[in-house]
């Protein structure tokens, strides 16, 4: 680590899942390679009256339910521990504040990060109590989860509320997807290869397309995604975020601003989508009951916990079109969805294919694409067209993978997207992490689909579960002669 004084880390909503799954294992992982040296407490917070003891113990229960066996280690894992503490205390009390008060004062690190991992609703009365007990100061930092409100007016009063007691340069507005090896990758392929860099346009790419599909239901998330929907869970922030990075110009740097100025021109070049084209840019979906890897599944309506969810979507598919030089003319298609037929994330570049072919028979149908693959596993690949092998006088072609991975899979080399992000925030870099403006863009392009969708009246179509989505979204591509890489 860069650091040369201590630093605290707080936790809101320790208990919660996110905390027990993804952050304190990857917390565990950064202190098992040496990176969490000046990190002197984490402390978690929760409304639970839990012993420090009791807490560890759910931790390392829970640690070694989510991390691979390789990576524990019993003296690795007492280190960890001994930094570990729990603090009962109900956000939304002043007076429980006090007790956070006291243990953040024990430990007298010279910087304190406050990770809220509680609903965006939180943040506000969360930020407030912290300031009026006096444990921010200048290089306090706070990092804020997705989504960051329900739409843009709640996103602005967040930001401006929270700006009233931490700068803009110690605000930390998390997107795990950023963090993902070939995430970052696609910045290398980009900008690091001669042999991308000239094709990276309209004259050259087809069209692209981003899907983030999952094969899960809400997963215990029914009353917040019966209000939020699929437009605003994964749109506003994962796809919009893929789209910024394969679309951006190249950076005059790989400084935080530098590249965060960039994406936000690409979203400030989308074209709105009104009530007059939102029947033919989007598809809203809604899944009834079906089968995901041959296991019967409910429909949404019939899962419990849902209040007024009959027009929430759970897939959705759009086409973006960026208006500017480098990209007019070549559509964006995103769609995400849950109870999908299976859990995947990619992004496909797709080449024009020549004007006509010199080999005879050839439908030139088989064209490039460049296919970059975050989940379940990540790697690069280009699609590229090869002779058949054999002793023909008429050449015959197929389409071959060419793996363009280093090797992103040894176990021991791994790295979760919360590591690399939690030690970026360590260390205060912002380069992976969202500023105000580019929040706000996200949000202000989706509430113009939600507006668009009322004023409309687009109602979601159902699908099966355990299939792509609505039939209308497999189609949405195929009205200029397009098609959905499966």
């Amino acid at each position: 680590m860069t650091q040369n004084k201590a630093t605290q880390l707080v936790i809101f909503g320790g208990t919660g899942d996110l905390a027990l799954r993804k952050l304190q294992p990857a917390l565990y992982k950064l202190q098992r390679e040496g990176f969490l040296e000046d990190v002197c407490a984490i402390i978690a917070l929760g409304r639970a009256q839990t012993s420090d003891d009791t807490y560890r113990d759910l931790v390392k229960t829970k640690m070694q339910e989510f991390l691979p066996a390789h990576f524990w280690d019993e003296q690795h894992w007492q280190n960890f521990a001994a930094k570990l503490s729990f603090v009962s205390l109900d956000v939304n009390s002043l007076k429980d504040y006090h007790r956070l008060s006291d243990a953040v004062q024990h430990h007298s690190a010279a910087t304190t990060v406050f990770y809220l991992a509680t609903h965006s609703t939180l943040y506000t009365s969360i930020c407030r109590n912290l300031n009026s007990i006096g444990v921010v100061n200048a290089q306090s930092r706070v990092v804020l989860e997705k989504p960051l409100g329900h739409d843009l007016a709640s996103c602005t009063e967040i930001n401006h509320e929270v700006l009233q007691v931490f700068p803009e340069k110690n605000i930390f507005r998390i997107d795990h997807y950023l963090g993902k090896e070939t995430v970052q990758n696609l910045l290398v392929l980009r900008f690091g290869n001669a042999l991308f860099g000239p094709l990276w346009n309209s004259q050259y790419i087809d069209n692209i397309q981003i899907t983030v599909a999952e094969d899960i239901g809400v997963e215990g998330r029914g009353d917040f995604y019966a209000k939020t929907g699929a437009l605003r869970d994964m749109v506003q922030n994962h796809l919009l975020q893929l789209l910024c990075l394969v679309a951006m110009e190249p950076p005059a740097n790989l400084r935080a601003d530098t590249i965060r100025d960039e994406k936000v021109k690409v979203l400030q070049a989308l074209r709105p989508i009104t009530a007059t084209n939102v029947k033919a840019k989007t598809v809203r979906g809604q899944y009834i009951a079906g089968a995901v890897k041959s296991a019967p599944v409910a429909a949404f309506l019939d899962e419990t916990g849902f209040e007024d969810s009959e027009n929430t979507e759970t897939f959705v598919a759009l086409q973006a079109d960026v208006h500017n030089w480098r990209w007019e003319g070549t559509p964006f298609y995103l769609r995400t969805g849950k109870r999908l037929s299976r859990r995947f994330s990619e992004i496909i570049v797709e080449l024009k294919k020549h004007p006509f072919s010199l080999f005879e028979g050839d439908p030139n149908d088989l064209p490039n694409k460049l296919v970059i693959r975050l989940q379940p596993e990540e790697n690069i690949t280009l699609y590229k067209v090869n002779k058949k092998p054999g002793l023909s006088r008429q050449l015959k072609l197929e389409q071959v993978e060419l793996n363009l991975d280093a090797d992103l899979h040894d176990e021991l080399q791994a790295h979760e997207a919360y590591e690399r992000l939690l030690l970026d925030v360590l260390e205060g870099d912002q380069t992976l992490f969202m500023r105000r403006d580019e929040v706000e863009a996200c949000w202000a392009w989706v509430d113009s689909i939600i507006s668009a969708w009322q004023e409309a009246g687009i109602q979601p179509k159902s699908y099966a579960a355990g299939s792509m989505g609505p039939n209308a979204a497999l189609a949405l591509p195929e009205k200029t002669g397009r098609s959905w890489h499966e």
